[in-house]
């Protein structure tokens, strides 16, 4: 008998990996918080999946996300990016990359670690929800709207309330997993 997953991932392998093996899991890797911010705002407007399966494109496009080199990369590193048909060509998002990384390292140094800085909002423990239906839980939050605007102020690009609702599901501040799947007690417990 297979374990029962949270219904928004079922009927595609790579989908149900990532939820079984990373959403809801918390991150304090700056790296890896990094990863996600960027492939979030990549997401904005479009699916999740879609992002997915340009991952690894994404990885390669951005120097396996390397926050100090994406912070400096040049106009021709942009046009380059522009050009690459692996990952999503939005000029916009391209460009916030770029934006986001300059913000992001200043968070660092003024943090300690973006890590540091994004959890606080947590109080560095993730919030355990008890969504008994995915459909019905909320694409934003007041604390996502709040993280939002403090993002937005601080030079961030494409972090509306929802985008930033769905990176705190995807890097544990949250667990959105439904009661009833089998990740829902795991992930409250890592």
């Amino acid at each position: 008998m297979s374990k029962k997953q949270c219904p928004w991932c079922v009927g595609d392998e790579l989908y149900e990996k990532y939820h079984d093996l990373e959403w809801g899991v918390p991150v304090f890797d700056d790296k890896i918080l990094f990863e996600f911010l960027i492939l979030e705002t990549f997401q904005a407007g479009l699916s999740w999946i879609t992002i997915l399966k340009k991952r690894e494109h994404f990885r390669k496009a951005f120097d396996d996300f390397d926050v100090e080199k994406i912070a400096h990369y040049s106009e021709e590193k942009i046009q380059e990016l522009l050009q690459n048909p692996g990952i999503i060509r939005n000029k916009l998002k391209v460009r916030s990359a770029v934006t986001n990384a300059q913000a992001f390292i200043k968070i660092q140094k003024e943090h300690g670690s973006f890590s540091n800085y994004i959890w606080s909002y947590v109080n560095h423990k993730a919030i355990q929800n008890t969504v008994k239906d995915y459909n019905k839980a909320p694409a934003t939050t007041p604390l996502s709207e709040k993280i939002s605007k403090d993002l937005k102020k601080r030079g961030f690009k494409f972090v509306g309330p929802t985008v930033i609702y769905a990176y705190m599901q995807a890097v544990g501040m949250v667990n959105d997993h439904e009661t009833s799947c089998f990740r829902h007690q795991e992930v409250s417990f890592t």
